[in-house]
């Protein structure tokens, strides 16, 4: 291995959402930034972006779009009084679609580099002590050499989790990233695991034509969703045709020529059943194998996670960590924002991060959002609320365009009035989502949002309503539906 004389004021480890963008802003800071990155797309070559854009939330919505287009040719268009006929699905065509996507957007992340002045370094970064890093070129490792910097950045993001029960095997049981790649539509899909990404999943090839079965071990649907929210997009599920088996563990899973037969248990006993795919979508765990030499003493949680302080570094001076190596959700805009803060407070700038205004999002149709305290998690604490619940079927503009389904939810403090939560479930919610955010941020009442002029109609116009619920004053609801009850009333 060569000791190249290379420096740099930062070192990034990772091109992933929270990698690239912590480059970029180092790079706007005037700090000589260089970027490593292993990630390689279908065609082998070099693609940056990571996950989140070749096998996460950007491959999953361009599939998504094609497959919501599908199910409105195939379902939902003669209500407008369009009677099309001889549709036909082309996967392939659909794949090559969200290929071309990735590698547009990828391309674009490599022209912000040179633009920027960034070293883009394609290989595997490994922390060294002495605030160096070895460059590991793919597939090459004699040709490894060493940069160091006055910061490192650790970025490495995070892959899919594998269990003993289902062994990968590339075509017939898969990890997610490998079913962004089926080249036709199962006819029997099971999933193992009905979080985000198998929920995503599930809703993608259900609107394709799957029949799918999600398996979950935990008795709970979405227990890190608010209940009520939960409950109405188990509700929606089911009526789509999703499977939802709940305390259902998956204990092996076979393949045969044609088909992959699992096994599994409930509290019911032990059933069988064949499918033609299986998914394993059980989460993800850091990238922390490899990522620092052994004789590197940086410091891990009981779960692999890399510890660091609340500026984001670790116990190791100059060395910082963000994204999905770090505990916490794991969120493109998490790791890009901490990216961000370490990228100010490196170069001497005043910054901040309130993680309690993060929103999450699941992209399934209908998407859920949220962001702040859930009922449960308020109810538990014993903190007095006011809520107001406003379903979409009560906005003019969600009746104009045929999306019905689902609900604002809007939680505040009983005594200061102020939100303490904003939970969505309906169409585009992941852009609603944004106001809540905004309206947080900013220590927002309820009052606040309800004197706020909202256009008219729109989508939007439910977090209106809903803050007006909370008082008991929806104008688009009965009195006997206008549900902004206090704390004694829903107890």
């Amino acid at each position: 291995m060569s000791d190249n004389t290379e420096t740099y004021d930062v070192i990034v480890i990772g091109g992933g959402p929270a990698g690239y963008i912590t480059a970029i802003r180092c790079a706007q800071l005037g700090l000589n930034t260089a970027c490593i990155d292993e990630w390689t797309g279908k065609d082998g070559q070099h693609c940056l972006g990571g996950t989140y854009m070749s096998a996460g939330s950007i491959a999953s919505l361009a599939l998504m779009q094609s497959a919501d287009l599908y199910k409105i040719l195939q379902q939902d268009i003669v209500r407008h009084g369009i009677t099309v006929s001889g549709v036909e699905l082309d996967v392939p065509a659909m794949v090559q679609r969200k290929d071309k996507i990735i590698h547009r957007l990828s391309t674009q992340i490599a022209e912000l580099f040179k633009a920027n002045h960034i070293h883009c370094i394609y290989g595997h970064g490994q922390l060294l002590d002495g605030k160096r890093v070895a460059v590991i070129p793919i597939g090459d490792p004699d040709q490894a050499r060493i940069i160091s910097g006055e910061n490192i950045i650790l970025a490495a993001g995070s892959s899919p989790f594998d269990i003993t029960a289902a062994t990968l095997d590339g075509d017939m049981i898969v990890e997610s990233h490998a079913a962004m790649n089926f080249e036709s539509v199962p006819k029997k899909l099971g999933i193992i695991g009905a979080g985000v990404i198998g929920l995503e999943h599930a809703n993608l090839w259900a609107r394709l034509g799957a029949k799918v079965t999600l398996f979950e071990a935990q008795e709970t649907f979405l227990s890190f969703v608010d209940d009520e929210i939960a409950q109405e997009a188990r509700r929606q599920f089911n009526s789509q045709g999703l499977d939802i088996r709940l305390g259902a563990r998956v204990t092996a899973a076979k393949r045969t020529p044609k088909h992959v037969s699992i096994c599994y248990e409930d509290k019911e006993g032990e059933h069988r059943q064949v499918l033609d795919k299986l998914i394993v979508a059980v989460g993800r765990r850091p990238n922390t194998e490899g990522l620092f030499a052994p004789e590197v003493d940086l410091l891990l949680d009981e779960r692999g996670f890399v510890h660091i302080d609340e500026q984001c570094m670790t116990n190791l001076p100059g060395v910082y960590a963000i994204g999905d190596l770090v505990p916490g959700p794991m969120l493109a805009h998490k790791g890009s924002e901490q990216g961000i803060y370490v990228a100010e407070l490196i170069a001497g700038k005043e910054s901040t991060l309130n993680y309690d205004t993060i929103p999450s999002v699941i992209y399934t149709d209908p998407e859920i959002a949220w962001v702040g305290v859930t009922e449960q998690a308020l109810r538990a604490t014993g903190e007095e609320i006011n809520i107001g619940v406003v379903p979409f079927s009560a906005n003019n503009c969600a009746q104009a365009i045929d999306q019905t389904e689902g609900m604002v939810k809007i939680i505040a403090n009983r005594h200061t009035d102020q939100v303490l939560g904003i939970h969505i479930i309906g169409h585009k919610a992941s852009e609603l989502i944004a106001e809540a955010v905004l309206a947080m941020e900013f220590s927002a009442s309820t009052e606040d949002i309800a004197r706020t002029v909202h256009a008219f109609p729109t989508l939007s116009k439910s977090i209106h309503e809903a803050a007006l619920a909370v008082d008991k004053r929806a104008l688009h609801l009965p009195p006997s539906e206008d549900r902004g009850p206090t704390t004694e009333d829903r107890e």
